[in-house]
């Protein structure tokens, strides 16, 4: 085998039922901690990969791309094949290929992150269904719900719409700025609706809050101008409503050409 060191990039697809979400963590199964077990395995050496999004717990992936090192002479082919072996289905490498550059980094490299949320509108729930949507039984207003997606696009502070994560005493928080390029609502028809949403990087549950607000509205709770108003808060308090995590699915990750 050989000792130069080449960057591989993975594109994977995962339920997130069977995860605790993407990052490592000791105790509990992640995607990231089954990736890098049966890379072991195959590999017969540890491996370390990073990861464009850190969904959380219980959120789908269809286009998750991971980062890591292998051996220059390893045959990317066999290698799917092994790892959908061993982790299919409820993980799958979609494609592998070598990386543009040595120094390439599926999380710092990404130009944009693009995520999708659906809602089942209907009386009825769909056993079917139930795994990938959220249930809602009241009619929604889609386009009142694609009003509201206007205030958010562009760079805002997105404090009322993040779980802030936890600092020392003392210690100022990470920023909550945040740049949204497009945010669409669509009727796929047989009571779908789908929220497709892109930006340059999100920080912890906004996608699912910034979707249940936006429900709200869509229920007549809320006015979309409130969006504004609530934006400029940056008080969590103002949009306590998170969207149910089985809904949401990290579509796709966007680099430089």
């Amino acid at each position: 085998m050989s000792d130069v060191a080449r960057r591989v990039r993975l594109v994977v697809a995962y339920d997130g039922a069977a995860f605790h979400g993407f990052a490592k963590n000791d105790g509990v199964s992640t995607v990231a901690g089954a990736l890098e077990a049966e890379l072991a395995r195959v590999c017969r050496h540890e491996v370390a990969v990073v990861g464009a999004g850190r969904t959380d717990a219980g959120v789908h992936a269809w286009g998750q791309v991971v980062s890591f090192d292998l051996p220059a002479d390893t045959d990317l082919e066999a290698l799917v094949r092994r790892l959908n072996a061993l982790c299919g289905p409820s993980l799958v490498v979609r494609s592998a290929d070598w990386a543009p550059s040595e120094d390439f980094n599926a999380r710092f490299d990404a130009r944009w992150r693009h995520y999708r949320y659906t809602v089942l509108n209907s009386p009825t729930p769909s056993p079917f269904l139930a795994a990938t949507t959220w249930h809602i039984s009241h009619p929604l207003d889609v386009g009142l719900m694609q009003l509201a997606c206007d205030p958010f696009i562009g760079e805002h502070d997105f404090s009322s719409f993040c779980r802030r994560p936890k600092t020392d005493p003392g210690q100022p928080g990470p920023s909550m700025v945040r740049r949204v390029l497009s945010a669409t609502w669509t009727e796929l028809g047989e009571n779908l609706i789908r929220l497709d949403i892109r930006a340059t990087s999100f920080c912890h549950q906004m996608v699912r809050s910034m979707t249940g607000t936006m429900v709200e509205v869509g229920l007549g709770k809320r006015r979309a101008g409130e969006i504004t108003t609530i934006l400029r808060a940056r008080d969590r308090a103002r949009a306590p409503q998170v969207a149910p995590p089985q809904g949401l699915c990290l579509w796709e990750v966007g680099y430089d050409a």
